[in-house]
């Protein structure tokens, strides 16, 4: 119970930037069609469940930027399933051309190739969820972790090699 609370309150507490957070993952994803504030609720939801405590605020915001993005990737394949109707279109002339966001499979691969990269080296992983999702500077990402910006920009050289090659070894289906 006191885990539970402890989350609640570091929810409530950095509301402001988790609804940041959700926003920057909106417009790098638009393939998911849902505002902000409904994302960071169902967010919540999905947190609210786990007995998690996350030591600083950098931990708790790189964890609600990996829950965020697996929503997104649900949303994406959810709206452009079949059985959905997903390739159905109701085309109105004149048509503009929108920009019609990342796919499905690449949203996938990279969710995956993530995972891979947490399993292979946790600390490159967070940042590159700190970085890419979270939107942090390398000075603030050092300042959390209390080291310097330079380490912090070799870490995130590193893991984007490490993505690539992880990406790559990844089939096209």
């Amino acid at each position: 119970m006191e885990n539970r609370s402890t989350a609640e309150r570091q929810f409530a507490a950095l509301y402001r930037d988790l609804r940041e957070l959700a926003q920057r993952q909106l417009q790098r994803n638009a393939g998911a069609a849902i505002s902000a504030t409904t994302l960071l609720h169902e967010a919540y939801l999905g947190m609210s469940g786990k007995n998690t405590v996350f030591p600083d605020r950098a931990r708790f915001m790189g964890y609600a930027a990996r829950v965020m993005r697996g929503l997104i990737i649900d949303m994406v394949r959810e709206r452009r399933a079949l059985k959905r109707g997903g390739e159905f279109r109701i085309t109105l002339l004149p048509t503009e051309v929108e920009d019609p966001g990342p796919d499905e499979l690449e949203l996938t691969n990279l969710s995956e190739a993530l995972e891979q990269l947490a399993r292979h080296d946790p600390r490159l992983a967070e940042v590159v969820d700190l970085k890419y999702f979270c939107g942090y500077s390398f000075e603030d990402i050092a300042a959390q972790r209390s080291t310097s910006k330079r380490t912090v920009q070799r870490d995130w050289e590193k893991a984007r090699i490490v993505l690539f090659q992880f990406l790559k070894a990844v089939p096209d289906t």
